[in-house]
């Protein structure tokens, strides 16, 4: 009986890693792009590795990167990434449902490797996950991600210390090129990116709080204005539907 167990384990394992391939390959640009913008910030090669690995977020990160540039305190990054990732609590919620039989200390130690593509590839899988498979699907995303931060960084030492410098302006064509393809999807995102900025702009230009501050209280204002003003279309719209 144990013996047939592990092998449902062993298959439901390898099954994750193929499904996992394809978010490894497409983690293979954005984490070297990591690596080479955290040593154009001054981290180190052990920060960088240690952030992919305690962190392993990648808007998140990036975020943090554009922090540390500004001298921002550390309390202000973890409260700027816990609110950018509050999405992971839904996200393992969905996924909580999939995964009635799974032991509670394996979905805690699975629920780490949760990423938006991780979600996507588990949500959309015919029956329920299984703790093999999203170790698996886990263990091909994370060592992605990990392994070609610290091959960006590597690089990053090898350029030459002009287009080092320079490469502080890939940051924000990567904010950029995260933020088109949802704007695609919803232009809830797009009035959530104005009004986030118009409200960061309005802080840090006239010297109300730090930066690190007026990211924080700019993402917390505009996305409760975009939530509520959410709210209230929804009920209009069944004011509307019931006349």
């Amino acid at each position: 009986m144990a013996d047939l167990v592990m092998e449902k384990d062993s298959s439901q394992f390898k099954k994750g890693l193929q499904s996992g391939i394809s978010i490894g390959i497409g983690y293979f640009p954005i984490a070297l792009t990591f690596g080479l913008l955290a040593k154009t910030s001054g981290l180190s090669l052990t920060e960088t590795v240690l952030m992919s690995m305690i962190v392993f977020a990648g808007a998140s990160q990036y975020i943090s990167l554009s922090l540390i540039a500004y001298g921002t305190g550390v309390f202000e990054i973890i409260l700027t990434t816990f609110i950018v990732n509050i999405r992971h609590f839904l996200m393992s919620a969905t996924l909580n449902e999939k995964s009635d039989d799974d032991p509670l200390i394996n979905k805690i130690i699975y629920a780490f490797g949760i990423t938006d593509e991780t979600f996507s590839v588990a949500a959309t899988k015919d029956g329920p996950i299984t703790t093999g498979f999203m170790l698996g699907l886990n263990f091909v995303a994370y060592s992605s991600w990990v392994v070609f931060s610290g091959v960006g960084h590597l690089i990053g030492t090898s350029l030459p210390q002009t287009l080092q410098e320079s490469m502080g302006v890939a940051l924000y064509a990567m904010f950029i090129g995260l933020l088109v393809p949802s704007m695609k999807v919803s232009m809830k995102v797009v009035f959530l990116a104005v009004l986030g900025a118009v409200f960061n702009s309005i802080l840090t230009i006239n010297e109300i709080m730090a930066q690190g501050w007026a990211i924080v209280t700019a993402t917390l204002l505009s996305s409760i204005i975009i939530e509520i003003a959410e709210v209230l279309k929804k009920r209009y719209r069944g004011v509307d539907d019931e006349e």
